[in-house]
């Protein structure tokens, strides 16, 4: 669907109240216009209204409506075709939530495709609207306004991570021995997404930086402060992946050595237990042969017998003690 229509001339927004083809030969027609068409998610009927306009490449535009591309820039002849990869933090959750903005830039016109909600669009119009510099740049300013707001996106996602990352060191460390690996992959798995929605940004800005775009050579500069910026976070979001690592690599030490602890005990428990074992079995087994009631069976009708095998039972039981306590299982 079409969200918002304008003409942009000497500064001054005017709205279309007319079909598109309409306010296309309007902005022509007037010389230092352009014409900004918003459209969210649309239908390729929606859309084939717009192309047969402004004579869109098909790859391009089966491109826009298909989302689903990494950043890049490609140029169709006088048009060029950017993908930029809003995120959006969900601080509940704190998953990160990708977006797709589409633009097709020309001389005298643009036109932005978004998919997803993780799209900074409305509040860069408003800028570029309460801006006459931007507004004096034509489609290079609308591109420098969105892709900068895109990347104070980048940037303010970092910090949120860097705090769930923290959040988390604390919880590896805390002596809880509480199993945090999915956590851990989750969160890994969302600096991934992030890595993979900002990282292909970097050649695009570059291809404008070094001049190779004659649309944007005006406001070089410009774009030059956001591939700055756009650096910076890169350089945290790989802080982040080793940090995950390392934090990964640490609890699983972690959890190994509180095994390997656990281990020992039940180790020296069963120890024990044995020894307890072999020093009743001893007693039990003279015992046993004394109670089988034979007729002819060594003192048995000694006077001495009895308390003479309790002292051999003592003394056996004495005897096995101090050789399982010197052995170190008692």
């Amino acid at each position: 669907m079409i969200v918002d229509k304008a003409i942009y001339c000497d500064g001054v927004r005017e709205t279309i109240n007319g079909d598109i083809s309409d306010a296309v030969t309007a902005a022509r027609a007037r010389g230092d216009c352009f014409l900004w068409i918003g459209l969210h998610e649309p239908t390729q009927e929606e859309f084939d209204l717009i192309t047969n306009e402004v004579k869109l490449h098909p790859l391009a535009v089966e491109d826009a409506i298909h989302a689903h591309q990494r950043p890049k820039l490609e140029r169709y002849d006088d048009t060029l075709f950017i993908v930029l990869k809003p995120l959006l933090y969900v601080e509940e959750s704190s998953d990160i939530e990708v977006g797709e903005i589409n633009l097709f830039l020309g001389r005298d016109f643009v036109i932005s495709v978004r998919h997803g909600q993780a799209n900074p669009l409305s509040g860069v119009r408003r800028r570029i609207e309460s801006d006459p510099d931007l507004l004096a740049a034509g489609p290079a300013g609308v591109l420098y306004a969105i892709c900068d707001e895109v990347v104070d996106a980048y940037s303010r996602i970092s910090h949120e991570v860097a705090g769930d990352l923290i959040a988390l060191e604390q919880r590896v460390f805390s002596g809880e021995h509480a199993d945090v690996t999915a956590d851990i992959y989750s969160l890994k798995r969302e600096v991934l997404e992030f890595r993979t929605a900002q990282d292909p940004l970097i050649p695009v800005l570059e291809e404008i930086v070094k001049d190779r775009v004659e649309l944007c050579r005006t406001n070089r500069e410009q774009f030059r402060d956001v591939l700055d910026h756009l650096l910076r976070v890169d350089a945290q979001v790989d802080e982040h992946n080793e940090l995950l690592t390392s934090a990964l690599s640490a609890h699983l030490a972690l959890v190994g050595r509180e095994q390997n602890t656990v281990a020992m005990q039940q180790n020296a428990d069963m120890r024990k237990i044995s020894s307890w074992a072999a020093l009743i079995a001893v007693p039990t087994m003279i015992a046993g042969i004394y109670g089988m009631n034979f007729d002819y069976m060594p003192e048995l009708h000694w006077l001495l017998g009895y308390p003479l095998s309790l002292a051999v039972m003592v003394v056996a039981v004495l005897f096995v003690h101090r050789l399982l306590r010197k052995s170190g299982w008692l």
